[in-house]
């Protein structure tokens, strides 16, 4: 699972900067003074990394993971023997 996250990841700051050289290839090919394309790669690294972070983060609630189960069975144990 680590290893699928590292590639991801490593393949989502890959198409940043891909997002990035192709906005300054256009930004400099395009002779207009509003900027159209730059404006849009600021946009889309802004708005992509916290989609990203969104999906993943309801994929984590609706699959139920682990982690968040065993936090919650912890803090219910730790309730119950504080209230004995």
């Amino acid at each position: 699972m680590k290893k699928t996250k590292r590639i991801l990841a490593l393949i989502g700051a890959i198409l940043l900067l891909l997002l990035y050289v192709v906005a300054f290839v256009a930004t400099v090919l395009d002779h207009t003074s509003d900027m159209r394309y730059w404006k849009a790669a600021v946009a889309a690294t802004i708005i992509i990394p916290v989609l990203i972070w969104a999906y993943s983060f309801v994929y984590r609630l609706l699959k139920g993971s682990d982690d968040v189960t065993k936090n919650k069975t912890n803090v219910l144990d730790k309730n119950d023997t504080l209230h004995k």
